[in-house]
């Protein structure tokens, strides 16, 4: 629930505060006052479009801020998620900042946060109705969705169904058109595949074997050094008389010099310790240089070898290899290749298994579409009941609303009986109205009138009521083109509403004001009271946004009756209050009793 609205800089709103709570609010206040920045606020703090033209001339930013109560654990998880902290464990602070330039930044919880975290939490939050809403019901489209929701009508089997009926008839198509192309393709992938089979690179191999032919190309060098440091450790083995002398000698006599004092001194038998380990060390590595020339194959035939090699995986690389230019990067080409090429099959088996899967696809969507089908023909009957009943009481007693299935047309046929399937199932559907008992049913895009439209659409919302578990339900001047009794009708089905969740409507209907727990007005200064703002000697208008109460509201409600506060006005204006208190109270002490 919407506890509080705070709007700062947009449009004619300078910075005001809306209090809200549970019920019915009612937004008033004369035309051009700036009633529709309260839904431009609200829009904005959950994820519309920022618009730099809305924020007031003068002002850096526009700025809204909302403090909401979440229960939801989905929505709880997402904020925690985001970085946002919760006060007294579920309320929840929101901020939407739009620069006059146009830039937006978002804050969830105090943490900073993408736009489309507000429109997330919009979806669990708030649904917003105005006269856009109206036309968009006259959308067939927009009509499907409105059933199955009143329906609760899962779509998604169908929708899987349908996917892959899609993906399978593309899949066939594509290769049965492309045939010749396809094979050529298929043949120059098997063409490469086999010569990297015959090649049978290993990864790494480029690289071993590019030090392999470093070290035979200087084989003697190498081998002629090893010799050279074997003897210098060890000496020479060819000479075993000669009287030079090498490590080994040297260290051992250094040895045997600590060994004559042994264990005079403790720290003295330590460094004799480690001459014990540098004279092992020593012997290891000298027998390690005598055996190495023994790796070296110094023969000609063995690098003429290894370059032939080289020169195999070089074509290999240059052919198959990409800006990486390795083996491993050829070993990649051939399994990517592989996999495509398993995708290319257009033999005739392959081509069977591809229709196969198709035609099962296809049976499996006509087959879920049909229990589509079923179950939006019984909600289409039981939405035209209830819709019609409640238009009765919107003072439209001989009117009947109808929801019209009927098989789709169009030219897609991918299954048995020749059912044409769309993205949402194999129906079509039309919401008709017929006025008054002589006249014929009319789509409500050709012939509902405005307030025609605004009845039809409050009816369809008290009728979903029970399948929409959003919290808040905000309506924008959708009684425009209602009057007299319909308004008073309207009134009462806005209360009915609000007695299970929070409901703000923007109004200039005393009748549907008079309904309301609690009533804003948006005010505009009197004639020459503009506040200064611009610059240059201009001014801005300025609204200004109050609760009106007692003879307050009474005061508000003349004016929206008569436009002045004439005691006749205001007697007219208690009335209504009146008349609205009594028929709320047993239905507010009932929803009290069944809430218990």
């Amino acid at each position: 629930m919407l506890e509080e609205l705070r709007i700062r800089g947009l449009g004619v709103i300078d910075d005001a505060t809306l209090s809200l709570g549970p019920g019915l609010t009612a937004v008033t206040g004369e035309t051009g006052a700036g009633k529709t920045m309260v839904v431009t606020g609200l829009l904005l703090l959950f994820g519309g479009r920022a618009d730099a033209a809305r924020v007031r001339t003068g002002t850096d930013a526009a700025t809204v801020d909302g403090r909401v109560t979440i229960t939801d654990s989905h929505l709880l998880a997402r904020v925690h998620d985001a970085g946002g902290e919760f006060d007294d464990g579920s309320d929840l602070a929101l901020r939407r900042v739009v620069s006059s330039a146009g830039r937006s930044r978002a804050y969830v919880g105090g943490a900073p946060a993408p736009v489309s975290l507000l429109a997330e939490l919009a979806d669990r939050l708030v649904t917003v109705h105005g006269q856009v809403d109206q036309l968009r019901l006259t959308r067939r489209a927009e009509q499907l969705a409105v059933l199955d929701r009143y329906g609760e009508i899962d779509t998604a089997p169908y929708v899987d169904a349908f996917a892959r009926w899609r993906r399978a008839s593309d899949a066939l198509a594509e290769r049965t058109a492309r045939a010749s192309e396809l094979r050529r393709e298929a043949g120059l992938l098997e063409h490469g595949l086999a010569e990297i089979a015959a090649a049978d690179p290993q990864p790494g191999e480029d690289a071993e074997l590019a030090e392999l032919v470093e070290r035979l190309t200087h084989a003697d060098a190498l081998c002629s050094a090893a010799r050279l440091a074997h003897d210098l450790l060890a000496g020479d083995p060819d000479d075993p008389a000669s009287d030079s002398a090498d490590a080994g000698m040297l260290l051992s006599s250094a040895r045997r010099a600590l060994g004559q004092v042994a264990g005079a001194d403790a720290k003295l038998d330590e460094l004799a310790a480690r001459l014990d380990e540098l004279a092992a060390a020593a012997a290891d590595v000298a027998a390690d240089l005598r055996g190495y020339g023994d790796t070296l194959d110094a023969e000609p035939a063995r690098l003429e070898e290894v370059q032939s090699r080289r020169a195999v995986l070089s074509s290999l690389v240059r052919k198959y290899g990409d800006a990486e230019a390795t083996v491993s990067a050829v070993l990649r080409w051939a399994d990517s290749a592989a996999a495509r090429l398993a995708d290319l099959d257009v033999s005739d088996d392959a081509l069977a298994a591809l229709a196969a899967e198709r035609d099962a696809a296809a049976a499996q969507a006509v087959a879920l579409a049909g229990e589509l089908t079923a179950h939006r023909t019984a909600t289409a009957a039981t939405l035209s009941a209830a819709v019609t009943a409640e238009l009765g009481g919107l003072a439209m007693s001989g009117a009947t609303f109808t929801a019209e299935i009927r098989p789709r047309a169009g030219s897609a046929q991918p299954g048995p009986g020749g059912t044409a399937l769309g993205a949402d199932g194999a129906d079509d559907i039309e919401f008709l109205l017929t006025p008054h008992p002589q006249s014929p049913p009319v789509p409500l895009a050709r012939g509902a009138s405005g307030g025609e439209l605004s009845r039809v659409m409050l009816a369809l919302e008290v009728c979903l009521a029970g399948a929409d578990p959003v919290p808040t339900m905000v309506f924008d001047e959708v009684d425009a083109g209602v009057g007299g009794r319909a308004a008073v009708e309207v009134g009462r089905r806005l209360a009915a509403l609000a007695r299970d969740r929070q409901v703000v409507v923007v109004t200039h209907l005393a009748q549907v004001a008079a309904y309301a727990d609690r009533q804003i007005v948006v005010d505009k200064p009197p004639s020459g009271a503009a506040r200064g703002g611009g610059g240059g000697g201009s001014s801005v208008t300025t609204s200004d946004v109050r609760i009106v109460t007692d003879e307050d509201r009474v005061s508000e409600l003349a004016r929206m009756l008569a436009g002045s506060d004439s005691s006749t006005a205001r007697e007219h204006a208690a009335e209504l209050l009146g008349d609205a208190a009594r028929d709320k109270a047993p239905k507010q002490a009932a929803g009290r009793r069944k809430r218990k």
